[in-house]
């Protein structure tokens, strides 16, 4: 069974770095092109695509619970069934953004703060270049909870390797070899994503399509079906969106607080997200082999995959937490080796310390939850939650400044833990 975790976990670790390696390439590309303003237009067009990315991962986390459960039952049929659904749903949701492209570009920019100056427009001019990846993207969202559904992580790893070295070469030679400046570095992306579509389709082709059965297209419109595959859907769209409230909020309310506070806050918020990209890897193992063994009805094989995942996660949290203990400062080194700015977050990182404990029992269930698709449980437990931290952000921030908001977000991250360790019967045994 450990082999089985790790099979699944290690290519979904790697495609998670390699997403941060490519916005290092991009900025590296950016700095080349226009220096701090370019990267600056790129910070704020990233952050407009991680808002619009994240409350469509609802694709992707609910294609891969129904498929990794048609997988356990050995139902083809599904299986394939649930891949037309997924990107035609996918391609219906594209059009529409498309459509409301003007709108949703301009909101997005007032979220993130970026409606006024020179980076602005330089941003506006990155977000519409790079909006035209969209449909792409979001295909990529289904086509790869499919494949993680069927317990298939090497195609999505190599797929995502593959297309960000793709991304990082393009954009290189648009943006500075034919001098297409900060357009460049979004159509970049646009040919990378469509390669990926391209890349994962041509992978289905081979591995897939004579193992599956045919199908009437006709039955992919069963309103059964898709009745249960949009209340799955739904329920991780709010789950989600709760989350996004929560991080947005904790970012807005730092920059209240000051620009001191900011700098350090997205500073701390780098070493959370570093134990996000492992543990995240077995997050998605847990979709595959929840959703496998709630399809077969191997409840005992689901309380010890279960049990065993928590086990890998706690590792790691450990790892990560005595590292960040003892190292902090060196490892914050490599974001900002502002001295100023270190020796101001050196003062909360017992926060983050903290926040890793507490979350990663979270990360894990979550992905059991997904996967044996009991989703209106991992709604109502983020729901209670996100109450939880809104309350304690609006009595402790006033009074302890940046510990009651770091504290705010910790008892966001315990309170999940709890309810979903609870909710799982993981902690009778």
């Amino acid at each position: 069974m450990n082999r089985t975790i790790l099979r699944l976990a290690l290519p979904n670790i790697v495609s998670n770095i390699a997403v941060p390696l490519l916005g290092m390439a991009d900025t590296a590309i950016a700095g080349r092109v226009g220096g701090d303003a370019v990267i600056g237009a790129i910070a704020i067009g990233s952050a407009v695509f991680n808002l619009l990315y994240w409350n469509t991962a609802f694709l992707r986390m609910g294609t891969s619970g129904l498929t990794a459960q048609a997988f356990g039952r050995a139902d083809g049929n599904e299986s394939k069934l649930l891949l037309i659904r997924a990107v035609g749903i996918a391609l219906v949701i594209s059009a529409a953004l498309l459509a409301l492209k003007t709108p949703i570009v301009e909101a997005s920019l007032w979220l993130v703060g970026g409606t006024e100056g020179e980076i602005c427009l330089i941003a506006r001019r990155y977000i519409e270049a790079r909006f035209w990846a969209v449909p792409a993207s979001v295909c990529l969202y289904a086509l790869h909870g499919w494949l993680i559904g069927m317990q298939d992580a090497r195609t999505p790893m190599v797929v995502v390797v593959a297309s960000n070295i793709v991304n990082v070469v393009v954009s290189a030679h648009l943006a500075l070899g034919l001098g297409w400046g900060i357009e460049g570095i979004a159509y970049g992306t646009v040919v990378a994503q469509y390669t990926a579509v391209a890349m994962t389709l041509a992978a289905y082709r081979w591995l897939y399509h004579r193992r599956l059965p045919k199908v009437a297209w006709r039955e992919a419109l069963d309103w059964r079906g898709l009745r249960q595959f949009f209340g799955v859907g739904r329920d991780i769209f709010l789950r989600t969106l709760c989350i996004v409230v929560a991080y947005t909020s904790f970012t807005a309310i730092s920059n209240r607080l000051g620009t001191n506070v900011l700098a350090c806050n997205a500073l701390l918020l780098q070493l959370f997200t570093l134990f996000s990209y492992i543990n995240d890897g077995f997050a998605y193992a847990a979709e595959s082999l929840a959703g496998r063994f709630t399809g077969s009805g191997e409840g005992d094989k689901l309380r010890r995959v279960t049990r065993l995942l928590l086990w890998w996660s706690g590792g790691i949290a450990v790892v990560y937490c005595t590292a960040y203990a003892l190292a902090w400062r060196p490892i914050l080194a490599l974001f900002d080796p502002s001295t100023e700015v270190l020796d101001y977050a050196g003062g909360f990182v017992g926060w983050v310390v903290a926040a890793v404990g507490a979350s990663f029992v979270a990360f894990t269930l979550d992905g059991v939850m997904i996967g044996a698709t009991r989703t209106r449980l991992l709604r109502n437990t983020v729901g209670i939650a996100f109450v939880g931290y809104a309350l304690a952000a609006a009595v402790l921030t006033p009074l302890l400044g940046n510990d009651g908001l770091w504290c705010a977000m910790t008892v966001f991250m315990a309170t999940r833990s709890a309810l979903l360790m609870k909710a799982s019967g993981v902690s009778k045994e």
